[in-house]
């Protein structure tokens, strides 16, 4: 059995449902501290996180990810145990072994292999391990960067063990992603009864046309990176629960992935109008989850392009479609960020798996990538 399978498998032994870590990060760790590498566990709020360095000078590689996994869902759905770490049929099930411990796992084992060939490598490696990337992301690696910042230690380089890859390992990297903004309306109407509709005024129907145009709305044409721009309702909700009653208000949960065509403010004002010209009285709350980012062709897109050739075999494509990730806190600090992981068809699905043979391919691509920028 290979060392990054065994550790794979401890990992999701651990429950580390978010934003609980259950002793992943402490694993790690006494993997990597043997290796040279200074240990800080930095907590923030009720979130724990792991930055690990070997080496003080640049240029700094740091690989990134999380321990924390999504609820199992229905128990009696999976086939196997969710954190009994089980293997059928060339797969190994359980939470989180596709999102993510198989990336991390991979990861500390091509340090280990590389650390071991190249002793005194120049600059600089480390991990960036949080528990808090499925949950609200407020005190995990956002408050690491901030950290690092605040003492002005600077990532070159940032891979990112994401499960990115469609059919099989290393046949799509992320090179950046879009933004993410959602919006909480309520629209006020008056509460009556439904045989007197002339005494009140349905928040639904005032605000049907409205939610039609703004669903039908082009919001920009995408460029030679990220797709257009989409719009999506994702909750809506109005009544009593009575058949017999006008609902008083509306609520309508939404959100926009959206490219560098645009920004936050002139979406917002966009919707303001739309909403404005059909005569709503309503409120709407706005929470920016993330502004897009993107590493254009450079050292770190070459590096891992080249590594998949020579250990996968194939050409590789860039894309920036997906949902959003943590390399939208890291990209800002001006580090170049590349996400490649393994096979997303089952993540945040019932019985969750990655196939056994890809992950020391997973891991050879990793230690490759390494050895093109710091051997």
């Amino acid at each position: 059995m290979s060392s990054t399978l065994e550790l794979l498998k401890d990992l999701i032994t651990r429950r580390s449902l978010t934003p609980d870590d259950a002793g992943c990060q402490q694993l790690i760790a006494q993997r990597l501290a043997p290796l040279g590498f200074k240990v800080e566990h930095l907590r923030f709020g009720m979130v724990d996180n792991l930055w690990a360095r070997r080496g003080n000078e640049a240029p700094l590689f740091a690989f990134a990810g999380h321990t924390d996994v999504v609820p199992t869902g229905p128990l009696d759905q999976w086939h196997s145990d969710p954190f009994t770490p089980t293997l059928r049929d060339g797969y190994l099930y359980g939470r989180g072994a596709a999102d993510m411990k198989s990336g991390i796992a991979a990861m500390v084992t091509a340090i280990e292999r590389f650390v071991a060939q190249h002793p005194r490598h120049p600059g600089s490696i480390a991990l960036l391990i949080t528990s808090d990337e499925e949950g609200p992301s407020i005190d995990g690696t956002v408050k690491v960067v901030e950290h690092l910042e605040a003492r002005h230690e600077k990532i070159t380089w940032c891979l990112i063990g994401e499960p990115t890859c469609v059919n099989t390992v290393g046949d799509t990297v992320k090179n950046g992603r879009r933004g993410s903004l959602t919006g909480k309306l309520i629209v006020h109407g008056t509460q009556g009864h439904v045989a007197y509709p002339h005494l009140a005024a349905n928040p639904v129907h005032l605000s049907a046309s409205a939610l039609a145009e703004l669903c039908a709305a082009q919001w920009d044409q995408g460029n030679e990176f990220f797709p257009a721009t989409t719009f999506q309702i994702s909750n809506i909700h109005a009544g009593t629960g009575a058949d017999n009653v006008i609902p008083g208000d509306l609520e309508v949960v939404f959100n926009f992935r959206f490219s560098t065509e645009l920004t936050p403010e002139k979406i917002k004002q966009r919707v303001h109008a739309i909403l404005d010209k059909h005569t709503l009285r309503y409120g709407l709350d706005w929470r920016l989850s993330g502004q897009p980012f993107l590493t254009p062709k450079g050292e770190l897109v070459d590096a891992a392009r080249k590594a998949i050739k020579e250990i996968a075999g194939i050409d590789t494509d860039i894309s920036t479609t997906g949902g959003t990730s943590d390399g939208r806190f890291i990209a800002p600090t001006g580090a170049q960020v590349l996400e490649l992981g393994p096979v997303n068809a089952s993540i945040h699905k019932l019985n969750e798996r990655v196939k056994i043979d890809e992950l020391d391919a997973l891991s050879a691509i990793y230690e490759r990538t390494l050895e093109k920028l710091l051997a």
